[in-house]
């Protein structure tokens, strides 16, 4: 177990959790992807009494079965956790402050993963810093852009 530390691109919501980083998955369910926006989401499952929320997310029940920890300030999609608890609870990688640990050990609801996106280390890739645009818009706003 190796403690972390994370929360929401704002920072109102924090955390600490002992993790296993290279025990990760991605769940591709239709519900996780409508819940972030995205085509899969990366989780950590760590033991919920491993988990410090330094000030408490927001939850919205997501299902009959279940809710999901959240910043109602930023928006940060911060979790996953059965209403009828369990012994773990899914924290999102995105959300921890260095998330380079974590390795995915499986794919979950592997009916519904979009195999297209999930093969793509065969197109170009670009830095952010190539996008000279928005650099010069973090510049104006007196910042400089984050990685």
């Amino acid at each position: 177990m190796q403690t972390m530390s994370g929360g929401c691109q704002c920072g109102r919501v924090r955390y600490t959790a002992q993790v296993e980083p290279e025990k990760a998955y991605l769940c591709h369910c239709n519900m996780c992807k409508k819940a972030t926006g995205g085509v899969s989401i990366a989780f950590v499952n760590p033991p919920r009494d491993k988990v410090t929320w330094h000030t408490e997310p927001d939850w919205y029940q997501s299902s009959p079965i279940a809710r999901r920890p959240f910043c109602s300030h930023c928006g940060t999609p911060l979790g996953f956790d059965f209403l009828e608890g369990g012994t773990n609870i899914d924290l999102t990688v995105g959300s921890f402050d260095d998330p380079t640990p974590f390795r995915p050990e499986h794919n979950y609801a592997i009916e519904s993963m979009l195999d297209v996106w999930t093969q793509v280390g065969h197109l170009p890739g670009y830095t952010s810093a190539q996008n000279t645009k928005v650099v010069e818009m973090w510049r104006a706003a007196g910042m400089e852009p984050p990685e």
